[in-house]
């Protein structure tokens, strides 16, 4: 079996946006599993929200419970807010899904999707562009954990029904298991208590070179800074893919709560 993919069969490219600041409130929230929570803000200011690409990332600015009702003010004032990136899910006329993994009392982020009362605002800034596949790739990799779970959703869409694909999600235990629409079964790593990431590489390391599906394939894996070494071993060295055609990410960074990924195809954390 060849490790070439077609020349052209897809690309991916970078789109800019115009970076825009909006002002929301948190109208709803679903518990999804224990420790992982979707919420849904809504405002006037995200009419026209609506990322051109496929992968794409906002920063939310978290208002807590002692600004519930309150407006903004000024973008200085906004700035000034706690706040993160995140992946927008799913968006409307003026609403927009978000999805948060919550770690108890930990982080800002979490703490707001747990516990704001509704009405709280939440400022949204972004996204200041986005990547789009061009073309249809023959073959798909998706894997991350609970992090890059609205990513993987978002790239699941695209998978046409018969194409082949994988899709592996590293979680906590089989309690924590995030259900995701895709048009093939999802497998579920468990931690059982490991460090974070150290499943998701375990389960990467035992993909063989031969398990590279044909023609050319697209591959997608983000989870703790640690999982870019074995994402780009398996995609890169194993399976011989074009850097500039993966997106390996390290989401998060263990001990370093302000820490983003850099952007872009073959995006290393």
């Amino acid at each position: 079996m060849s490790n070439t993919a077609p020349a052209g069969a897809f690309t991916l490219e970078r789109e800019r946006q115009e970076l825009v600041f909006r002002a929301t409130r948190l109208v709803a929230r679903e518990i999804i599993t224990p420790h992982y929570i979707r919420v849904r803000v809504q405002g006037d200011g995200l009419v026209g929200f609506g990322p051109s690409g496929h992968d794409d990332h906002i920063r939310i600015f978290f208002g807590g419970p002692e600004t519930a009702g309150a407006p903004f003010g000024t973008v200085e004032q906004l700035r000034e807010l706690p706040s993160r990136e995140f992946t927008p899910l799913h968006w409307g006329e003026d609403w927009l899904d978000l999805e948060f993994a919550v770690h108890g009392d930990e982080g800002v982020a979490g703490v707001w999707a747990a516990n704001a009362p509704i009405g709280s605002v939440a400022g949204i800034g972004g996204p200041r562009g986005s990547l789009r596949i061009d073309g249809t790739p023959d073959g798909w990799l998706l894997a991350g954990d609970e992090t890059a779970v609205p990513q993987i959703r978002r790239y699941a869409a695209l998978i046409p029904d018969g194409a082949p694909a994988r899709i592996l999600v590293e979680v906590a235990d089989a309690a924590h298991e995030i259900p995701i629409d895709a048009p093939v079964a999802v497998e579920y790593v468990h931690r059982d208590g490991r460090v974070e990431g150290s499943a998701l590489a375990a389960a990467l390391d035992a993909i063989a070179a031969q398990d590279r599906p044909e023609g050319s394939v697209f591959g997608f894996v983000a989870a703790e800074q640690a999982i870019v070494k074995p994402g780009r071993a398996l995609l890169c060295e194993r399976w011989g893919l074009d850097p500039e055609r993966i997106v390996v990410k390290g989401y998060w960074k263990r001990g370093d709560a302000g820490y983003h990924a850099p952007h872009g195809p073959g995006a290393q954390g």
